[in-house]
């Protein structure tokens, strides 16, 4: 597996650090490289400045303030429909569930995040 490039989208300041902790070993083989952004604003110019060529996927909270992950995901998947797209909630409601898969997520999942199983989903996308 090559290295992978995703993008983490997230208004909530630890994410950052709890990414870094969670995937240290993967970052530090190489395997992940991780770039961060707080808003929906900043992953589409992020998006739009580096490409999709070499971003393997998008994994972005649902409530962020000014443009929310759904309206995000709608955006990338009409763009780019085979960028991966990982949704992630801390409000692990049906309606939210249902409305990113309509949208075109790869897959869903609920705060706190569980990084074993979504290291799994990550490979299992991958390989």
């Amino acid at each position: 597996m090559d290295q992978l490039r995703i993008l983490v989208v997230d208004d909530e300041q630890d994410v950052e650090a709890l990414f870094a902790q969670k995937f240290r070993k993967q970052v530090k083989d190489g395997k992940f490289e991780i770039n961060y952004v707080s808003s929906a604003a900043d992953a589409i110019k992020f998006v739009e400045e580096n490409g999709v060529d070499n971003l393997a996927m998008v994994l972005s909270d649902i409530n962020m303030p000014a443009m929310d992950g759904l309206e995000l995901l709608k955006i990338l998947k009409d763009e780019h429909n085979d960028l991966k797209v990982i949704m992630v909630t801390a409000y692990g409601d049906e309606k939210n569930f249902k409305e990113a898969m309509r949208l075109g997520a790869d897959e869903f999942f609920n705060k706190p995040v569980n990084f074993d199983l979504l290291q799994k989903k990550i490979e299992e996308m991958f390989l």
